[in-house]
């Protein structure tokens, strides 16, 4: 409690500060001037449906364009999010499949099943990304990112709980133009990327682009046998005892995808078309145990390598056989959006989509060569979703901007799996085959109104009705495809053909105000509300599990104050933004059954009530021409107020929801101008992430395990570009301090195996890249 007590002070004195700056910039702004050409650039966003100046936009929102992105060189989102504050995005562990955690401000979801809705909404191009699985987006061909912080629950409607992720694609324009780009590094890393934006016509465009990028793992699978000959578990080797033992390299990258759209740009029309394909064949993530004990003792291998085989033995209904550690997940997806001006003053907007995709992989849970108490599994996820939005927007005047919509999607999700679990009762496996069908559906009518009622101040409001519906038919099988299910240890076999079912619907609303005091400071505040749609327990042990294990929305109330600043000539941009947030009703799996018919627990329940409150600045600034400095910085802290006894002592009343409390990144870079021999730009960029909560499931094997440790990560770039400014060639170096870390780790079936195993995050890495435009 000290902790939070510390983390509190910060938060009063760093929210103070935003009103008192406020106070004070109304004598430090100066009469506008024309800004400078190094001055810091103009992001136009639409975070409310319209085109605006970032500046203008009272929300808390980080804005990275694609010339900022090349300069981190970050081309994936979650290289994006470490550098945003209260933003948490981590690739997951093996057990998840192709699938990403998000979180904002402390609200998200980690886990892929898609009974659970995430509490982050992912967009690309204005189009909803409704799982966490293949959401890991490659920034391919990006103009901007958008990265919306607090509850987006009248803009973004549902799951957008915590905030919202928006990605925007360069459109099909006028201007011939096309880039190529080749890259070498560690470990065999090798990239591809190529683009092109062609003119068919006057008023018809096209534009297609590509990536490949492949690279060697860096966590060492080592076959038990091979590497222990004589071993005391009588483990045989799987490959000749003459070579390193090593099977595959985890952690590996092999991924392709190609995007197309094509534009007509009319008069009064704006119509195009999207479509994309991505593919990944690569190896399990990169984990390694960290607990190994019992009969698993001998089983613990290294920093960078581990002994997991994905291989079980015979027993009850399965014979040897190994689950394979590939991940492969393949999706494509085509969009339609088209932009009417009926008047010169109403926009009618539509934005029809389809996505699907297929993601398939295997699990070892124990993370061991062999255990007596093993379990593992295969997976194999079908998906498709359909989504049609319409939206009306409509200017009056210079008083009032109106937009009204209506919103619709309709999903379906197959999830195959094999499992075979022999940890709860050694010698009696639980083995099933499932083939689930998730079926789900969301209804959403919206409105925004920005008024202006005087100069320099606007009103915003919203509201939002959505409709949602979610429904589980639960199959459990033998593993031949036959039923009943025999043998049969904890009665699974009376889920099968059971339906568990969800409904439910949410009235949000929000209102704004802002005051521009001048051309240079806008002060806003905010309260508005969002949820995280319900659903069904998705991994029951008991048909009252499933039946009465439905649990409702997760919402949140936020207040919200903050600043938004260009000063010197819009040479130093400085926006700060404190929060409070009523977090009510948190989606929470239980360790305690007896209210459902007892059994093994999986539920999850509406289970307790918490509240966050934090402080968020970013700034931005060029003090010099060719000098470019950026940073952010946030504070959170937070507690649960209620908790279910159900829960576990895991999470008592008072501990954290958030973590971890503080996040900070920072990055400056200076162009030097070589004349006619071009340019040579260093940077240098470096964030921090405060240690993390992870639960007290290890704390009997090492205190320390309550936490993942607090790390820093620094990364480094220096780019010659020609005079010319279509060719460059960068050298970098990412984790330059080489920081050994573990973002994620698994730990569910300790209790049962005595294991626990991490994600470990990638080492020290170089990358040489040369890139042309055309």
């Amino acid at each position: 409690m000290r902790r939070n007590s510390t983390v509190r002070a910060l938060l009063c004195a760093g929210s103070a500060s935003v009103l008192a700056v406020a106070g004070a910039m109304p004598a430090l702004a100066q009469e506008s001037a024309a800004p400078q050409a190094d001055s810091t650039p103009d992001i136009i966003v639409t975070a409310q449906f319209r085109s605006q100046r970032l500046q203008d936009t009272p929300l808390a929102i980080t804005a990275v364009d694609a010339a900022l992105l090349e300069a981190r060189n970050q081309d994936d989102i979650a290289a994006v999010a470490r550098q945003a504050p209260s933003v948490t995005l981590t690739p997951m562990g093996g057990a998840f499949g192709d699938s990403m955690g998000a979180s904002i401000r402390g609200i998200g979801q980690f886990d892929f099943n898609p009974a659970y809705e995430p509490g982050v909404g992912l967009y690309v191009d204005d189009v909803y990304y409704p799982t966490l699985t293949g959401a890991n987006f490659d920034l391919l061909d990006l103009e901007r990112v958008e990265i919306l912080r607090g509850p987006q629950g009248t803009l973004t409607g549902r799951n957008s709980i915590g905030g919202a992720i928006k990605l925007f694609s360069k459109k099909p324009d006028a201007v011939p133009s096309a880039f190529a780009e080749f890259s070498y590094g560690s470990r065999n890393r090798l990239e591809v990327r190529a683009g092109a934006n062609f003119p068919l016509t006057e008023s018809l465009y096209a534009r297609v682009s590509g990536v490949h990028k492949s690279q060697r793992g860096y966590v060492d699978q080592i076959d038990y046998g091979c590497a222990n000959p004589g071993n005391p578990e009588g483990i045989l080797p799987a490959v000749p005892t003459n070579t390193d033992c090593v099977v595959d390299k985890l952690g590996g990258t092999n991924y392709s995808g190609v995007r197309g759209a094509l534009r007509y740009e009319g008069e009064r029309i704006d119509v195009q078309i999207v479509g994309d394909y991505q593919y990944s064949d690569r190896p399990n993530a990169a984990e390694v145990p960290i607990v190994a004990q019992g009969d698993a003792a001998n089983f613990l291998c290294g920093k960078w390598c581990t002994y997991a085989s994905w291989a079980l033995p015979a027993q009850g209904q399965a014979g040897n056989w190994n689950t394979g550690s590939r991940n492969r997940f393949s999706g494509w997806g085509v969009s339609g959006h088209i932009d009417f001006d009926l008047t010169d003053n109403i926009q009618l907007q539509s934005i029809t989509a389809y996505r699907s995709y297929n993601n398939r992989w295997g699990t070892d849970d124990d993370f061991s060569p062999t255990l007596t108490r093993a379990a593992g599994g295969f997976n194999d996820l079908d998906f498709w979703f359909v989504s049609q939005e319409l939206r009306l927007n409509a200017k009056l005047g210079d008083l009032a901007d109106i937009t009204v919509g209506g919103y619709y999607s309709d999903q379906r999700s197959t999830y195959f799996t094999i499992q075979d679990i022999r940890y709860i009762v050694p010698g009696l496996p639980l083995q099933f085959l499932g083939n689930d069908p998730i079926n789900a559906d969301s209804k959403a009518v919206f409105g925004t109104a920005i008024v202006r009622p005087v100069e320099g101040m606007t009103i915003t409001g919203g509201l939002r009705y959505t409709e949602e519906h979610k429904d589980y038919t639960f199959i459990r099988r033998n593993l031949d495809n036959t039923s009943p299910l025999s043998p049969d240890p904890f009665g699974l076999g009376a889920l099968n053909n059971l339906t568990a079912v969800y409904d439910g619907d949410r009235l949000d609303w929000r209102l704004s105000v802002d005051y521009r005091f001048s051309p240079e400071v806008l002060l806003y505040g905010t309260v508005g509300t969002g949820f995280k749609g319900g659903g069904v327990t998705a991994r029951p042990f008991l048909p009252t599990h499933a039946t009465q294990g439905t649990f409702g929305p997760e919402t949140v109330t936020a207040y919200e104050v903050g600043l938004k600043t260009d000063l010197f000539d819009r040479r130093l941009r400085v926006n700060l933004a404190g929060f409070y947030n009523d977090y009510k009703q948190i989606q929470l799996p239980l360790s305690d059954c007896s209210a459902y018919g007892g059994g093994p627990c999986a539920v999850v329940a509406n289970a307790g009530d918490g509240k966050m409150w934090g402080f968020e600045a970013e700034l931005s600034a060029t003090p010099v021409d060719n000098l470019m400095i950026d940073a952010s910085l946030s504070l959170i802290g937070s507690e649960y107020s209620t908790i279910s006894p159900a829960v576990g002592g895991t999470i008592t009343a008072g501990s954290p929801i958030v973590s971890p409390e503080v996040q900070w990144s920072a990055g400056i870079q200076y162009e030097i101008d070589m004349l006619e021999s071009g340019s040579i730009t260093p940077r240098f960029d470096v964030a921090y992430r405060g240690r993390e909560f992870a639960g007290t499931t290890l704390n009997a094997v090492n205190p320390d395990f309550e936490y993942y440790p607090s790390y820093v990560l620094g990364s480094t770039r220096l780019t010659w570009r020609n005079a010319d400014r279509d060719l460059s060639i960068a050298f970098e170096v990412t984790n330059l301090f080489d920081k050994y870390y573990t973002p994620s780790r698994f730990d569910a079936v300790y209790a049962f195996a005595g294991t626990a195993y991490a994600v470990v995050g990638a080492p020290r890495e170089w990358r040489v890249s040369i890139k042309k435009d055309f």
